[in-house]
């Protein structure tokens, strides 16, 4: 996160799961430290509706459900190279977000 803070040169925003790590309190402590440039906001239990990273995987697993992998590796490189071409296609990174009924706007 703080790579990518520095990479960005601006705010961070991230939306999270409940799962374990993201509720330690070391994380805790780290995003009350950084809540100058970090905002988290935690989804409820289990809400993949609400949550855009699902829509993103499924783009991801849409590209690659037919793909006959000869190893893992081959599976990494695929996974990467989609997850490289939607970073470059704002459209449906904003796509995913829409589909979830949530806003950024205040």
């Amino acid at each position: 996160m703080v790579r990518a803070h520095i990479q960005l040169d601006g705010p961070i925003v991230l939306v999270w799961d409940n799962l374990r790590m993201h509720l330690v309190e070391p994380m805790r402590r780290f995003i009350a430290d950084h809540a100058d440039w970090l905002t988290v906001f935690q989804l409820p239990s289990y809400s993949p509706d609400l949550n855009p990273q699902e829509g993103i995987w499924s783009l991801v697993k849409r590209d690659i459900g037919n793909l006959a992998a000869a190893d893992l590796g081959q599976i990494t490189r695929a996974v990467k190279r989609r997850l490289k071409q939607i970073q470059y296609r704002p459209d449906l990174v904003d796509g995913c977000l829409a589909g979830t009924g949530l806003s950024m706007d205040d």
